[in-house]
């Protein structure tokens, strides 16, 4: 629910602040005196474009605030905006309302905060989407349009329509891109037999020479160790020497080991303690020259001894210069580029028996989607007769008693430049995000009028009607939840005018209702009114909303009475205007 709204430099209001309640709210005022911009300040808080023609003359900026409460709208609704609120890290104020901001400089720049943090505009209408309709003029025009009756019959339906329209969606995501792959393999046949062609070569290319993970740098390494070889085995064999002695005299001293033995057998002769102490860690130093003697001897043992074996590894490096010159910069990425290659040519198999599996894949997903299709559209023909004469009868008590509304639905068949035509009892269908149905809303203004479109068959007054007759019906499925209108009684007077006011108070009993209008006859039924004031003093006009006490109310609507005024019968017209709607509201309620 709105529960203020703050408005800064937007059109003609310099500085204004309005407290909305629950229940009907009714914004009245002179014409000129700023009405729309309260209504404007809304469309910028549910992420409108904003209009730096709308910054009030000589402000740098206009600012609009508003204060929501979630505490009494339905589960839906406030799971939505919980999940908004997380996403944006948006913060709730102390009381657990949430403030939305949106500033719009002179210069056309734009900034939005929620709960305290910087979003893009389309959060702000994320945010508000599930709490705020702001229903204008324009409103009134978008009825008329097939694709905004199509989503008023599946709102009024949601129960039953909305699971199967989303079957139908899955469905028809499967079988597009299973037709997709068809038709591309089909038109690329012959394109995609040439590449799986180039990739088996590389692949047996590859297969044959089996290079393994760090091949290639392990070879490097060896083929380095191997040019080095008689140095190596030079520099190995001395220091063995140095250790063991040579070869050919082993045991007579000429090694370390032999004279560390020597130094050994004299310090345990000794009868000294001292030199006795030493005797232990000559024992270390004997074990460690043991230690390094058999470690080179082993390292001489497993020098290549082949003198082919450095060729051998030379032309096994050029094999595998030959993948990575065509396929990768290293080994590794010649193993990944034959693991992707693989899976590559597993999908590019254009053989007759692969193409005739794939297009009974396509069959079988058509034909999901075809009963989904139907599904789909008997719901929606159920749900339209039930429309229809929900509608009709609303329109009965706006003073439209012979009026009747036909909701129609028919198939909506397949254009000749259709990308994706689906065949549904023999006829090309158009198989869109929604369905292949399209909805029209026919007005029969009286009983001897032929039904029309909406387009052809209604006025002004008439659609406004029709449009708030289908609000009442469609939010009598969810409560709490904010409703704007701008005006909708354009065009209206008397005792439909009167209806109107009937129809908004009996909305506002499961939701919070805001009304700008010039009816008394609506003004009347308001359980708060509000009146914008336009002040000039001769150098500059400015507007302001205040709440209206029950003399102020009186004097108001005796003002909005033909511009009766402050006279005793203006006064007298207004009294009974409020009294009337005052006990209507009352015997409704009981």
């Amino acid at each position: 629910m709105l529960t203020e709204i703050r408005i800064d430099g937007l059109g003609v209001i310099s500085t204004a602040t309005a407290q909305f309640h629950e229940g009907l709210t009714c914004l009245t005022g002179e014409t000129g005196a700023g009405k729309t911009m309260v209504v404007t300040s809304l469309h910028l808080l549910s992420g409108a474009r904003a209009d730096a023609g709308r910054v009030r003359l000589g402000a740098s900026r206009a600012v609009v605030e508003g204060r929501f409460t979630v505490d009494d709208v339905h589960d839906g609704a406030r799971a939505e905006v919980d999940e908004v609120l997380e996403s944006a890290a948006a913060e709730r104020d102390d009381d657990g309302s949430i403030i939305a901001v949106r500033t719009v400089g002179s210069d056309g720049r734009s900034r939005a905060h929620l709960g305290g943090r910087g979003v893009p505009a389309a959060v702000l209408a994320d945010f508000t989407t599930p709490l705020l309709t702001v229903h204008g003029q324009n409103d009134q025009l978008r009825l008329q349009r097939p694709d905004q009756q199509l989503h008023a019959l599946d709102q009024f339906a949601s129960d039953t329509v909305d699971s199967l329209l989303r079957k139908y969606q899955k469905e028809r995501r499967k079988w597009l891109d299973a037709r997709n792959e068809f038709l591309e393999r089909t038109a690329r046949s012959r394109e995609l037999a040439l590449e799986a062609d180039r990739l088996k070569y590389s692949l047996t290319e590859i297969d044959a020479i089996a290079p393994e993970p760090g091949e290639d740098e392990r070879l490097i390494s060896e083929i380095r160790r191997l040019s080095d070889l008689d140095s190596l085995r030079e520099a190995a064999a001395t220091a063995h020497d140095a250790l063991a002695g040579p070869p050919d005299t082993p045991g007579e001293g000429g090694g370390a080991l032999d004279l560390l033995g020597t130094a050994r057998a004299r310090i345990d002769a000794a009868d000294d303690p001292i030199l006795t102490a030493l005797a232990p860690r000559l024992g270390d130093a004997i074990s460690v020259v043991v230690d390094l003697t058999t470690e080179l001897s082993s390292y001489l043992s497993d020098l290549p001894s082949d003198p082919g074996a450095l060729d051998t590894m030379l032309t096994r490096q050029g094999e595998l210069k030959t993948l990575t010159r065509k396929y990768a910069p290293d080994i590794d990425g010649v193993i990944k580029w034959a693991e992707e290659s693989r899976a590559r040519l597993d999908s590019l198999d254009v053989s007759e028996e692969a193409l005739a599996n794939l297009s009974a894949e396509v069959d079988a997903a058509a034909t999901k989607v075809r009963e989904s299709a139907r599904k789909l559209t008997a719901a929606r023909t159920k749900a339209a007769g039930k429309l229809a004469a929900a509608v009709s009868a609303e329109l009965a008590g706006l003073a439209m008693g012979r009026a009747k509304l036909d909701v129609v639905v028919r198939p909506l068949p397949a254009s000749a430049q259709d990308s994706a035509p689906l065949k549904v009892d023999g006829q090309e269908l158009h198989a869109g995000s929604t369905g292949v149905d399209e909805v029209e809303f026919r007005l029969a203004a009286h009983s001897g009028a032929h039904p029309l479109p909406l387009s052809k068959s209604a006025s002004g007054g008439e659609l406004s009607r029709v449009m708030l007759a289908l609000e009442v019906v469609l939010a009598s499925s969810e409560h709490g939840t904010t409703m704007v209108f701008d005006e909708v009684d354009a065009g209206v007077g008397g005792r439909a005018a009167v209806e109107i006011g009937r129809r908004l108070a009996r909305l506002a009993r499961t939701h919070q209702v805001i009304v700008v209008t010039h009816l008394p006859q609506v003004a009347a039924f308001a359980d708060t009114h509000l009146v914008v004031d336009k002040m000039d003093d001769g150098k500059d006009v400015n507007s302001g909303v205040r709440a209206l006490t029950q003399d102020e109310r009186i004097s108001e609507l005796a003002r909005m009475l033909a511009g009766l005024g402050d006279t005793e019968t203006g006064r007298a017209h207004a009294w009974e205007l409020l009294t009337t709607a005052h006990s209507e509201k009352v015997g409704a309620t009981d």
